[in-house]
């Protein structure tokens, strides 16, 4: 099997599900990372292991899971009960826990203006994320800057609604981009 990197490589475009009906068209599509951000304690195992069966790399947000807490007992809960690749969150300390419980992870940081790009790289290093995800995706220039000054790979995340927006992100230095335009997970069947 390939390494997760070398999944993204080979498929840059990370289907960002919401549920489980859309989880089903993911794995129907040649998309190879999944990013679960609708999911609760009843549901997510058996999500995960759907995915994790179609040969899918999973990655639950551990901000928007419902039912589990947003806390050490809750990372190692979803390590035990789900088994993800990994899981992403804005927060710093939860990716920590995961590491520990050997998970990959992805830290989510919003770039709104010049001190949210300080704030971004301070909680890089405190957390040493496998990704870091940019939000939202559009914001090209500032993908660059982040990546030229961080260790691990840049994703690009929310509001990449055309190839064109993927694309955009790319050239900017972004190893992938996440998605929940299932047009988008279409365009690797071509």
């Amino acid at each position: 099997m390939l390494d997760w990197m070398a999944v993204l490589r080979l498929a840059p475009i990370i289907a960002a599900v919401r549920g489980p009906e859309q989880l089903a068209l993911a794995l129907q599509s040649n998309v190879r990372m999944v990013f679960l951000l609708g999911a609760d304690m009843f549901t997510l195992p058996e999500m995960t292991q759907r995915a994790l069966a179609a040969g899918k790399q999973v990655f639950v947000h551990m901000d928007l899971m419902e039912g589990v807490s947003r806390d050490a007992a809750g990372i190692r809960w979803i390590a035990r009960a789900a088994a993800p690749t990994g899981v992403l969150s804005t927060r710093p300390q939860l990716l920590r826990v995961a590491t520990e419980e050997g998970m990959r992870t992805v830290l989510r940081i919003f770039l709104v203006d010049a001190s949210s790009m300080e704030t971004g790289v301070r909680m890089v290093k405190t957390c040493a994320p496998d990704l870091v995800e940019v939000m939202p995706g559009l914001v090209t220039r500032a993908i660059r800057q982040l990546g030229g000054r961080i260790a691990p790979p840049v994703i690009a995340g929310g509001m990449l609604e055309r190839m064109k927006d993927v694309q955009a992100v790319l050239e900017a230095g972004a190893l992938a981009a996440s998605t929940s335009s299932e047009a988008l997970w279409k365009e690797l069947e071509r």
